[in-house]
């Protein structure tokens, strides 16, 4: 696996040390800085675990009330805002094309504070775990992502044929111009009956969907020393303005704070082996 990533600068260096990436084809994993995060929309379903439990996370979904707990859960495409106490938050996201939403464990099918204390206490014992491979500089790919923190692979997503055909090009490479039009005629289907069929298979409009894969693909980047400028164009954005826009709006962060933030942040990349 590979190497470090993380999310937006937070107040002072507190517990450096523990901060890592653990990035996966449909997973990601992030121990890191939250930062001074506004209003984000994130692709896949997401679970924030405070690292100590005490003080806990503060989210709120949409305009509504602010709700605290140590566990939360927030499906795919809802916007939220969340806060951390801690100078560390941990975050993982699960995408939501490879797993059947109506067989993920009861506590992943809400949204907001769910109390499920034995799943918080096995993400951090996670956390300890390949913080320990880590500072042994060791390779992640003896661990299995979903048994590490779920104790058992999660039930994957049934898809059409020629739909898992269209996800998959766009997951082998989100920056490509790839247009509705050209997969609908790749899977010989008209325009209307692909994007028709797109949403039903997946729960999402084709757009948002092909939009979030390119701003995941941020991930891979934040540690190389490329310009921002060259970043946007890497994972397939026009131009600067239309990164920055893009980013914001789903991460709540500018693609500069991201990449400030992620200076010292182990990251372990599958595809690429470990960096720090």
């Amino acid at each position: 696996m590979q190497r470090t990533r993380t999310a937006p600068p937070h107040s002072g260096d507190a517990r450096q040390g523990e901060r890592l990436m653990w990035l996966v084809p449909q997973r990601v994993f992030y121990a890191g800085l939250l930062g001074a995060a506004a209003e984000r929309t994130m692709g896949g379903h997401g679970v924030y675990v405070s690292p100590t439990g005490a003080p806990p996370n503060r989210i709120r979904i949409g305009g509504g009330a602010w709700q605290s707990g140590e566990l939360i859960v927030v499906p795919p495409h809802v916007p939220h805002h969340v806060e951390s106490a801690c100078p560390l938050i941990f975050n993982l996201l699960i995408e939501s094309e490879s797993v059947d939403p109506g067989r993920m464990p009861a506590f992943m099918q809400h949204c907001g504070p769910v109390d499920a204390p034995e799943f918080a206490q096995r993400v951090r014992d996670a956390h300890a775990q390949l913080l320990a491979a880590s500072g042994r500089m060791l390779s992640f790919d003896g661990f299995d992502f979903d048994t590490v923190f779920f104790g058992q692979a999660l039930a994957p997503r049934t898809l059409d044929a020629r739909i898992r055909k269209v996800i998959d090009a766009i997951n082998a490479d989100p920056a490509a111009p790839t247009s509705a039009e050209d997969c609908a005629a790749s899977v010989n289907l008209s325009f209307s009956r692909f994007l028709h069929l797109f949403k039903q298979e997946t729960g999402m409009a084709f757009r948002a969907f092909r939009a979030w894969k390119r701003a995941r693909s941020l991930l891979r980047y934040v540690h190389q020393s490329a310009t921002l400028t060259d970043i946007a164009l890497d994972t397939g954005y026009p131009d600067s303005t239309h990164f920055s826009h893009s980013i914001r709006q789903v991460y709540g962060l500018k693609p500069s704070d991201i990449v400030a933030g992620s200076r010292r942040l182990a990251l372990h990349d599958a595809a690429g082996g470990f960096r720090q």
